[in-house]
């Protein structure tokens, strides 16, 4: 018999919400081409992530909106440190939904690049928020839009290793958007939630653990 976590994917990565207007492209250039034939040119790797691809050069298009495969992740995303050209303050988390990829702001022209599920279509949307709260192994009240569709949904669900949200949330703005853990990986780079940004519980559990309540978060499509 399937666990609940897989009974309920694909209707969950998260909610239904207003979008706000998309940000203006002159302000920044996340995914714009730069060379990198210098970058980690030593063999070490910060943070304990890996390069890409071998010796520390990146390959043509890497970082500029590719959008993932449609089929279904079979290997992991690996989360990767990669230069980041962009005028956002350390501590802010970008997400190109066309991407499939999340990235956290680090210092010196720099982020850590996450695999992520987006929403599916008609769920995407784009636009400035911050993180209002966070959770670790958070419950979840399925909102009355999703409810509507999927009146066989439980009203609640405690936290847990059952629970669509995962090991860890970090709730968007005063949405019903979250950035949230799956216990489904095989969804990671795909596009099936319904407006939620869904990591592994690994992934989303190291990105906790740097995200401050207060973060902008950027969403674009």
């Amino acid at each position: 018999m399937k666990t609940l976590a897989s009974a309920f994917a694909g209707i969950l990565g998260v909610c239904v919400l207003a979008a706000s207007p998309a940000m203006a492209a002159s302000s920044y250039d996340p995914f714009g081409a730069s060379s990198a034939d210098d970058y980690y040119a030593g063999d070490d790797q910060p943070y304990g992530y890996q390069r890409s691809p071998s010796q520390g050069y990146y390959p043509q298009g890497y970082g500029q909106g590719v959008q993932a495969a449609p089929q279904a992740q079979v290997q992991p995303i690996p989360r990767e440190l990669v230069q980041f050209n962009a005028n956002y303050k350390p501590g802010t988390i970008v997400v190109s939904t066309a991407e499939r990829r999340l990235y956290f702001v680090l210092p010196n022209g720099e982020a850590i690049r996450y695999g992520v599920g987006v929403g599916r279509p008609g769920f995407t949307w784009s636009g400035v928020k911050t993180v209002t709260a966070k959770r670790e192994w958070p419950s979840w009240t399925p909102p009355a839009a999703m409810i509507a569709r999927r009146p066989d949904l439980p009203r609640y669900m405690a936290g847990g290793i059952e629970n669509p949200l995962g090991a860890r949330a970090m709730y968007i703005g005063n949405t019903e958007y979250r950035i949230h853990g799956s216990n489904e990986p095989d969804t990671i780079g795909q596009a099936v939630s319904s407006g939620c940004i869904r990591m592994t519980n690994d992934d989303v559990t190291d990105l906790y653990e740097r995200v401050k309540v207060g973060a902008k978060v950027v969403v674009m499509n």
